[in-house]
């Protein structure tokens, strides 16, 4: 595995899916927010994640891209204990802002109530990961252009 050869926080920054892992083992889709050094995933009761927290907060993520038409491959993987903290409209807005866009009236109305009225009374809350470990890897590779042709059409 090559190592960090890309920029970890900018490739944090796209709105990638992270697949979070807890024991049991659970492991799961979700949407993530990169900001400083920790991942912030909005959950609540509607979700297990709470509850498997709760009962064993270690936590790990995979974040990943695989393009096979250009051979672009990237990986982070990071560990660390998940900690349920309160939910805040500010970071909630900047985390949906980036999956769906500024323009707000354009999301499906389940995201805009994320962030109307009080939502801890709804029992929105983080789920922050601070990574105790994460590892990265360019894993790319170089796509033949489809042009080239096979050495073996040139033998004759």
């Amino acid at each position: 595995m090559r190592f960090v050869d890309f920029d970890v926080d900018e490739f944090l920054q796209a709105p990638l899916t992270a697949r979070v892992a807890t024991s049991g083992p659970t492991v799961r889709p979700t949407w993530f927010l990169w900001e400083d050094g920790a991942f912030w995933i909005l959950t609540g009761p509607w979700s297990r994640l709470p509850g498997h927290v709760e009962a064993d907060p270690r936590v790990a993520l995979t974040i990943d891209v695989c393009d096979v038409s250009s051979g672009l491959v990237r990986q982070v993987i990071a560990r660390g204990r998940g900690v349920l903290m309160p939910f805040d409209v500010a970071r909630g807005r900047r985390k949906l802002v980036r999956y769906l866009g500024a323009d707000e009236m354009r999301w499906d109305s389940r995201f805009r109530d994320y962030l109307a009225g009080e939502p801890g009374a709804r029992g929105t809350v983080w789920l922050q990961v601070r990574p105790e470990r994460m590892t990265a890897a360019d894993l790319s590779y170089r796509v033949a252009d489809e042009q080239e042709p096979d050495p073996e059409d040139r033998a004759g």
